[in-house]
């Protein structure tokens, strides 16, 4: 009995493209490209740690933040992994999407083991620009700041 394979749902491309977005979008924080780790973000686009505690907005601020952390675990010979996983992408009315996923800071001293450093839940707004998917709005909660 032969099977036939059929086209993706619009629901399936949605997901595997939101699901790329965020490897390349990892791999780039952390490789240390901080300026184009910014330009993942929208131009006004907002990353909120704790609840808003802590906050950048816009891509200047984006990278200035980002290529601060990154001077710090370079000073201290430290490695960031992030991992994302269990990711649910929710289409909205106005054409942007609603992601949420949990992330794992995964941190390697020099000469060390991997550690779990953070677990988090990672809430974003998407939007779709002529480059592809952009964070519009990031809200990061700490799992052991509830």
């Amino acid at each position: 009995m032969s099977q036939t394979i059929t086209e993706p749902v619009a629901e399936d491309r949605l997901y595997s493209e939101v699901s790329h977005f965020y490897a390349r979008q990892m791999q780039t924080l952390d490789d240390g490209r901080t300026e184009e780790w910014a330009n993942t973000f929208t131009v006004d686009g907002v990353f909120a740690l704790h609840g808003g505690h802590d906050k950048a907005t816009g891509r200047p601020a984006l990278a200035a933040s980002s290529a601060r952390a990154r001077a710090a675990l370079t000073e201290q010979g430290i490695t960031h992994r992030h991992w994302l996983g269990m990711l649910t992408v929710t289409p909205r009315p106005d054409g942007s999407v609603a992601a949420r996923c949990y992330a794992l800071v995964i941190a390697t001293a020099r000469g060390g083991m991997p550690t779990v450093h953070r677990s988090t839940v990672c809430e974003d707004v998407l939007v779709r620009e002529k480059t592809g998917w952009l964070v519009r709005e990031r809200q990061v909660t700490r799992d052991d700041l509830f």
